[in-house]
């Protein structure tokens, strides 16, 4: 008896070690299991998405491509397809399916391995959720414990919608939205029975079934979830029969891929510094940008055109496989918004960015900053410069500096006008000596050029890098009636609750009286109307600009404006190399600015340019400057302060 009474407390006290270290082991375990109440704030990951201001989508940004939907747009079929396939007993069980995990153990005793894993879906949720997909004893007690805790804290339909936004289903698509709009380009709302039962069929293995990599495979697997589906009375044969016999017809091309890509990306850098690169990626928001579509559009084929005419010249010439790239930014003059961004002949074979990030020597595209400035100080267009040789002194005293005409030719005197629209070096080097370097750089930096500029005379001939949105927003000014504007690719960002979040700080400055902004529009115009911008004239709309070129043709540029649009061009080859003998800026880029600006302005209203109360125009003789009270032969027309008259 006493040995039967030991015995029983021996085998209770084995129990009680048994159950304490068991119990240990759990309460160990459960201790460091993640907090369901993290749900209760839990946000997927969700798509960003960028659009233009004419409404077209430009991008989808994201870190995983999910894209939630609730579960009412989520079809039906789909819903059951998935349930038959992965947890019947879905709407049943409190989270954990004890018969399936006991004839798991025993298969996988048998195998010596964990071969099948007896999840429902509560349990797929919480693995994606919140652990590792390592199989370990471990791992399948704390899903069953983290599933029972789901079941009792939500409903099946909102475990059901969460599972379904949150699965990966190949091919980088996370979430059933995102996998219907990657596998056949509609709305998972639009599926048919088929194209559901083809979804369900991905969770079991996503990289294999994904009918994007294997799509025979896939088709096989899809089969055989529409066979589960007829099985519990889901489908009908003859549904099931149509569905099985339906291919996989991928989408020709995906609706979503990146428009305007040079303009997104300078957005999403600008986006990552105001916001940050994780709400950026994951909050799902929406960015309003300025770009006009049809704008971007315009300069691509304008682009396209004018590179295909250069490659032909450059090919004439004798130069070796020619490469040249080109630049084009359009900049809405009375907002700063960015209309129209292209920073290379093809993203896809250098993403480079030539109008935001390449800092290149603008040639004579710098002196009407210079002729600004002139203007601005009292200087008039009729007064006289000399265009002459001459010899400017050096750092050192043995050292002279010699600037020459591009012609090689000289005029002796001539008016601030006509040595601006005929771009003479001499006169232009000849004003920045009267008006100081330090004054001009000063000046400059007021214009919205951020760039370094060497204060020399040689500034003035453009020899200082810069880039060509900051040129462009430069001559915006002379547009916008003196007043300088930063520019901007942003309107407005919103949050997944359609609530404002950001929107940028719009940047004004005067820089510039309204009078000399308008003298400087005048002076523009003659460019050309009597200068080396006369392929411009075709232009039916008032509209001014200027030529670029650098030594030996290795830059030509055009910067120009209407009253509403300013935009730059910029050509040139990335290793710096000439685009061949006279191909200046005004052959090379004026014909690439003259074609997107007769596109862009077409639906645009027909404005002038304005005219300040305290300025008049007068005829002019072009050569000597006098001004006449009324026309005579040859004269121009000119815009004079009424105190210079």
């Amino acid at each position: 008896m006493a040995k039967r009474s030991y015995l029983i407390g021996v085998i209770f006290l084995v129990a009680a070690i048994i159950c304490g270290v068991v119990m240990g082991a759990i309460f160990a375990m459960i201790r460091d299991l993640p907090q369901i109440r993290a749900l209760e704030d839990f946000s997927p990951s969700a798509i960003t998405r960028v659009y233009s201001a004419d409404h077209v989508l430009l991008a989808e940004l994201y870190k995983k491509k999910r894209d939630p939907v609730p579960l009412s747009k989520i079809p039906d079929k789909l819903q059951q397809a998935l349930i038959a396939t992965e947890d019947r007993q879905f709407y049943e069980h409190s989270g954990v399916d004890l018969k399936g995990i006991l004839r798991a153990i025993i298969r996988d005793i048998i195998a010596g391995e964990f071969v099948e894993g007896a999840s429902t879906l509560t349990q797929q949720l919480t693995k994606t959720l919140f652990l590792t997909p390592q199989k370990t004893l471990e791992r399948k007690l704390k899903e069953a414990f983290l599933a029972l805790q789901l079941e009792r804290r939500y409903t099946k339909d909102e475990i059901l919608e969460l599972y379904l936004n949150q699965v990966y289903f190949g091919s980088g698509a996370y979430g059933v939205e995102a996998a219907a709009q990657k596998f056949f380009g509609k709305p998972v709302s639009r599926l048919n029975i088929s194209e559901c039962a083809l979804i369900a069929a991905m969770p079991k293995a996503p990289s294999i079934y994904s009918p994007l990599v294997n799509p025979e495979l896939a088709i096989k697997r899809r089969n055989v979830v529409l066979h589960q589906m007829l099985d519990v009375g889901v489908i009908s044969r003859e549904q099931y029969e149509t569905a099985k016999k339906k291919p996989f017809i991928p989408p020709e091309k995906f609706e979503n891929s990146t428009k305007a890509p040079y303009f997104v990306d300078y957005v999403k850098k600008i986006l990552e510094d105001k916001i940050g690169a994780t709400r950026l990626y994951t909050d799902g928001l929406t960015v309003q940008t300025t770009l006009c579509y049809k704008m971007q559009q315009s300069a691509k084929k304008a682009v396209q055109k004018g590179i295909a005419d250069l490659n032909r010249r450059m090919e004439t010439h004798g130069i070796e496989k020619p490469d040249p790239q080109a630049g084009l930014i359009a900049i809405d003059v009375s907002t700063g918004g960015i209309l129209a961004m292209l920073g290379g002949k093809d993203y896809h074979k250098s993403p480079y960015n030539r109008t935001t990030m390449a800092k290149r020597q603008p040639g004579s595209a710098f002196k009407p900053i210079v002729y600004a400035l002139a203007i601005e100080q009292g200087f008039s267009q009729n007064m006289l410069l000399l265009d002459i040789p001459v010899a400017f002194q050096g750092a050192a005293p043995d050292i002279q500096w010699q600037p020459e005409n591009f012609s090689n030719t000289y005029q002796g005197e001539m008016t601030l006008r006509k040595a601006l629209t005929h771009s003479k070096n001499i006169p232009a080097v000849r004003l920045i000596e009267k008006l100081g370097t330090a004054s001009v750089v000063s000046f400059a930096r007021s214009l919205g050029l951020e760039s370094k500029l060497s204060p020399n005379l040689s500034l003035v001939l453009g020899t200082s890098e810069i880039t060509l949105l900051e040129l462009t927003s430069a001559y915006a000014v002379f547009a916008n009636s003196g007043e300088y504007i930063r520019p901007t690719p942003i309107t407005e960002i919103r949050d997944k609750n359609r609530r404002i979040i950001w929107r940028p700080k719009i940047n004004r400055q005067i820089v510039m009286s309204e009078a000399g902004a308008a003298i400087m529009v005048d002076m523009l115009q003659g460019v050309i109307n009597e200068g080396t911008g006369k392929k411009a004239r075709s232009i039916t709309r008032p509209i001014g600009g200027k030529t670029g070129t650098t030594n030996k043709y290795k830059d030509a540029l055009f910067v120009g404006f209407s009253p509403t649009l300013a935009a730059g061009v910029w050509v040139g080859c990335d290793d710096y190399t000439t685009l061949g003998r006279y191909e200046t800026g005004a052959r090379a880029a004026l014909p690439i600015w003259k074609d997107f600006m007769e596109n862009a302005l077409k639906n645009m209203p027909y404005r002038f340019f304005g005219i300040p109360n305290n300025v008049v125009k007068r005829h002019m003789d072009p050569d000597t400057g006098e001004i006449f009270s009324s026309y005579q032969p040859n004269s121009i027309t000119a815009i004079f302060r009424k105190e210079k008259l």
